[in-house]
């Protein structure tokens, strides 16, 4: 007895003979579609995070020799650090929005408004 093969143009039919209607297999494809897409957009939102505390890390690191160099002074603003050769420019976060600077005598924070840009917002970066 020969063995057939089931090529999908053949029949309508599965590997069992179970026929599956076409909105069942559509409504299948759109709902893997969907779901590699949610999958990307969730690593995209990852790698902003990512690249974003790599800028703060950066800009903890300049403000903190900036102070060294200026008695414990806490730059008024991210251009002062461009000025005086700490940073090549003033950077923004993933989003495009611009970082805030916090200095007390004691510590340095460095925060971004996270995605949605609302300040001290609940997804914010630090």
């Amino acid at each position: 007895m020969a063995s057939r093969i089931f090529l999908p143009w053949e029949n309508e039919r599965g590997e069992r003979g179970v026929s599956v209607p076409r909105i069942v297999r559509v409504l299948a494809l759109i709902l893997a579609v969907v779901a590699v897409v949610a999958l990307f957009r969730r690593e995209e939102e990852k790698a902003g995070i990512r690249a974003t505390r790599a800028s703060i890390t950066t800009l903890w690191s300049a403000t903190r020799s900036y102070r060294a160099d200026h008695a414990g002074a806490c730059p008024r603003e991210l251009s002062e650090l461009v000025a005086g050769g700490y940073v090549r420019r003033v950077p923004f976060d993933a989003w495009g929005n611009a970082f805030r600077l916090e200095c007390t005598e004691s510590e340095i924070r460095v925060l971004s408004d996270g995605p949605d840009g609302l300040p001290y917002g609940l997804d914010r970066v630090e």
